[in-house]
């Protein structure tokens, strides 16, 4: 058992540093192909690999009416959340973007929930709320006070894809009667389906111009970032429970920071840094997550 979970908690930690790099691949994508174009080649990869993984888990493929339904309405939010994600990262850079985003998501989450009455907002929640507005603050580096700087497109972009997120996450959440691996699966060839049909003109696609650098990050953002991380993620959340795991995703912007910084050589900025960590102290208290693992 203790065994098991020191295995789940290494596969863990290489899972979100996978979805940390999804920003650096995402960054080396835009040099190649459009939003959309991304969208499609990256989900209908992953909607394939997908398939052994679910016959080997021995899930069912059944989908009923009603998670189809949000399996639609869940690929709408999708399709324009990872159109400003790719927008963000092509205008912006990677490190801002899976710092910032990654961190702003589980915030705006609770705040849309808070507006919903689904949740009570609390002293303590408010504090947490405080920390967290000072620490996006300081990544957009609000502090020279120039506001050039700081209503640049690429941050509204990311804070919108920040929005975006969290809606999807509540959307997806009142699909009950199914695997959230299966759910995922068909979210994704959905999302493949509707953005071929309106957004994707295959001829203008310059496959030509493909590369291996394209093909490295290609097969990096869908068989690491995408078909790896989803599965592990949702693996550990089945074994560990959802306090589990949730300590790990503080590992998703310094692995994003990081690995800019090596792969793209982004300068990091101290504020970038200093931000992160409020905003990770902020979601910590908000969510009641405790660092650390119990011995077993």
């Amino acid at each position: 058992m203790k065994n098991e979970k020191n295995l789940f908690y290494i596969l863990l930690f290489i899972a979100m540093v996978g979805w940390g790099a999804s920003w650096v691949n995402a960054k080396v994508l835009t040099r190649y192909i459009d939003a959309f174009e991304m969208i499609f080649f990256r989900f209908f990869a992953t909607a394939l690999t997908m398939i052994p993984i679910i016959l080997v888990l021995k899930k069912s493929f059944r989908i009923d009416l009603k998670s189809f339904f949000i399996v639609s309405l869940s690929s709408i939010v999708l399709i324009a959340y990872m159109r400003y994600f790719f927008l963000g990262t092509k205008y912006g850079t990677a490190s801002l973007g899976g710092a910032l985003v990654t961190t702003l998501v589980p915030i705006n989450t609770f705040i849309i929930l808070i507006i919903l009455g689904k949740r009570e907002l609390t002293k303590k929640d408010i504090v947490a709320l405080i920390i967290g507005a000072i620490g996006v603050m300081s990544m957009l580096n609000v502090w020279k006070f120039d506001l050039k700087e700081v209503l640049v497109i690429q941050n509204l972009y990311f804070i919108l894809a920040s929005l975006l997120w969290p809606i999807l996450t509540i959307i997806s959440a009142k699909a009950t009667k199914i695997s959230p691996i299966v759910f995922t699966f068909y979210l994704y060839i959905v999302t493949v389906f509707l953005d071929a049909l309106l957004f994707v003109n295959f001829k203008s696609i310059d496959f030509s111009s493909f590369d291996t650098l394209f093909w490295i990050n290609i097969a990096s953002i869908v068989l690491i970032s995408t078909t790896y991380a989803n599965t592990i993620y949702f693996l550990g959340i089945e074994k560990l429970g959802a306090a589990g795991v949730s300590s790990f995703i503080f590992f998703v912007p310094f692995s994003a920071i990081l690995l800019s910084a090596i792969f793209l050589k982004e300068h990091i900025t101290l504020s970038i840094v200093v931000g992160t960590i409020l905003t990770i102290i902020a979601v910590k208290i908000i969510n009641n997550i405790k660092i650390g693992f119990k011995k077993v």
